[in-house]
C-alpha cells in the first residue's frame, strides 16, 4: 500500500509549488528537503529580493528560453506570471513591476517569497522533512515506486503513487543544488544533457578589465564573436572585474558564451559604447568636439565621451597623449579612438564555476518528458519540474517562472481523477 499520493523531493521554488498544488487538490504529499530549511536558492535571488517572474506575454517569454522554448507551450498556458502573482498576493505578498517587466516583492525580500510559499504550502496540509537526502528512486517493472532516503546515515523506504524532482541544477551548490536529480535520473535510465553554468560571469585575458575593475556601464551594446563570426548580441548594462566581465548583457550572452568554450573555440566578447551613433555619426561628433575645444588637453575632451576612469586606461590602450591639446588630433587617432569606442575587444578564457552560476544549463532532456504532463517517457509515474530539466533562460524572472509552471502541471498532473480514485 502507498503510504503517500505525491511524494516531491526538494523544497525549492519548483518543489514548493508542486507540493502545494498536489496537496491543494487532495493528494496526501510529502516534500523532502535535504537542507535545514526551504527555498534556500529562493532567498539570494535577485541580490536577496528575488525576481519572481516577468509580466511580459507568453510570446515574449519564448524568446529568453533556451534550449527548447517550445516545451513549455502546455505549462505557461495551466499556470503563469499572472497565476502565481495571484497565489502570492492571497497568501499576502505584494507584488511591484520594475524595468524590463521584473516583478518583484513590494517588501524587496526574498524572504518574503518563500514565506508566502511556505504560508501557503503548510495551510495546504504537506507534510515537509528537512535534512533528509533522497539517494535513489525505488523502480519496479519499469515505475517509479517511491525513494530511498538517507537521514543521519539511516536509511529508509518510503512509498508512493507519483514522484516529482525538485532537485534544481547545478549552480550555487551551498544551497543544495549539487545535480542529485540528475544522478537519480541517471540511474532510473534517462540521458542528462551535461549540466554547465549559465547567466554566469566571464574570464578574459590580459590585464583591461582588471584596470576598469568596478566600472559600471548602461546603455552599451556587447557581442559574441566565435572564430571571427559575430553569434549574439545584447544591449544594456555590464561591469568590469578583476577577472572579467559581469552584469546583465554579459550574463545573458554567458550561455553562448559557455557552450563555444566547450567546443574549443576561439570566443571575443567586443562592447560598443556608443551603440546609438554608427561609425560615421560617431567620427563627426569626435571632430567637432575637438574642434570646438581645441585648447583643451585631450585627457579633459574624453571627458564629454567616456566616464572618467576609463580615460587614463584607454588613452594608454591607443598609445595617445592625454597632454596633447584637441587641435593637435590627428584623422589617424581620431578614427583609433572612434574604433575603440565602437569596439573595446576582450578575448574570453574562461568562465566562473557553479558557484557564481545563477542557472544551470543542461540536465534531464525534454525530449524524454512529456510536455503536457512533465512525466518522465522513460519512467512511468516519474515527474520532474523546474532546473533539473534541460531549459534555461535570461535574467529578467523567466527562470522561476520556468520552475513555477513546470511544477504546477506535473502536481495536476499527479492528482488526475483516474489517479486519485484508482
Amino acid at each position: 500500500m502507498n503510504e503517500y499520493d505525491v511524494i516531491v523531493v526538494g523544497a525549492g521554488a519548483a518543489g514548493l509549488i508542486a507540493a502545494g498544488r498536489a496537496a491543494e487538490l487532495g493528494g496526501k504529499v510529502l516534500l523532502l528537503e535535504k537542507m535545514e530549511r526551504a527555498g534556500r536558492k529562493l532567498l539570494i535571488t535577485g541580490k536577496g529580493r528575488c525576481n519572481i517572474t516577468n509580466d511580459a506575454p507568453q510570446s515574449e517569454f519564448y524568446d529568453h528560453i533556451y534550449p527548447n522554448a517550445r516545451f513549455l507551450k502546455h505549462a505557461f498556458g495551466t499556470f503563469f506570471s499572472h497565476d502565481i502573482i495571484s497565489l502570492l498576493e492571497k497568501n499576502g505578498l505584494e507584488t511591484v513591476v520594475e524595468r524590463g517587466g521584473r516583478v518583484f516583492p513590494a517588501t524587496n525580500s526574498s524572504a518574503d517569497v518563500v514565506n508566502a510559499l511556505l504560508k501557503w504550502v503548510n495551510s495546504s496540509h504537506v507534510e515537509i522533512r528537512y535534512g533528509q537526502k533522497v539517494d535513489r528512486l525505488i523502480l519496479a517493472d519499469g515505475e517509479a515506486k517511491g525513494i530511498d532516503v538517507d537521514f543521519g546515515g539511516r536509511h529508509s523506504d518510503i512509498l508512493a503513487k507519483k514522484i516529482i524532482i525538485c532537485t534544481g541544477g547545478c549552480s550555487y551548490p551551498a544551497t543544495g543544488s549539487t545535480g542529485d536529480g540528475h544522478r537519480m535520473a541517471a540511474k532510473a535510465g534517462h540521458s542528462v544533457e551535461t549540466p554547465r553554468p549559465a547567466l554566469v560571469p566571464v574570464e578574459t585575458e590580459g590585464k583591461l578589465a582588471q584596470r576598469l575593475q568596478g566600472l559600471s556601464l548602461k546603455n552599451v551594446r556587447a557581442v559574441v564573436w566565435v572564430n571571427g563570426k559575430k553569434l549574439k548580441d545584447e544591449f544594456g548594462e555590464m561591469l568590469f572585474t578583476h577577472f572579467g566581465l559581469t552584469g546583465p548583457i554579459i550574463l545573458s550572452l554567458s550561455r553562448f558564451v559557455v557552450d563555444e568554450l566547450m567546443k574549443k573555440n576561439f570566443v571575443e566578447i567586443s562592447v560598443d559604447l556608443k551603440p546609438a551613433l554608427d561609425e560615421v555619426k560617431l567620427d563627426k561628433r569626435l571632430l567637432r568636439d575637438l574642434d570646438e575645444n581645441g585648447k583643451r588637453k585631450l585627457e579633459n575632451i574624453f571627458r564629454l565621451w567616456l566616464p572618467s576612469s576609463m580615460i587614463p586606461v584607454f588613452l594608454e590602450e591607443l598609445g595617445i597623449d592625454g597632454q596633447k591639446e584637441g587641435h593637435q588630433v590627428n584623422g589617424k587617432e581620431r578614427r583609433k579612438i572612434m574604433l575603440m569606442m565602437k569596439n573595446l575587444r576582450f578575448r574570453v578564457s574562461g568562465y566562473r564555476s557553479f558557484k557564481e552560476a545563477i542557472i544551470t544549463a543542461g540536465g534531464i532532456p525534454t525530449s524524454e518528458i512529456d510536455s503536457k504532463t512533465m512525466e518522465s517517457k522513460v519512467v512511468k509515474n516519474l515527474y520532474f519540474a523546474g532546473e533539473v530539466i534541460d531549459l534555461d533562460a535570461d535574467t529578467g524572472g523567466f527562470n522561476l517562472q520556468i520552475a513555477f509552471s513546470t511544477a504546477w502541471l506535473a502536481a495536476q498532473s499527479c492528482m488526475r481523477q483516474d489517479d486519485v480514485t484508482s
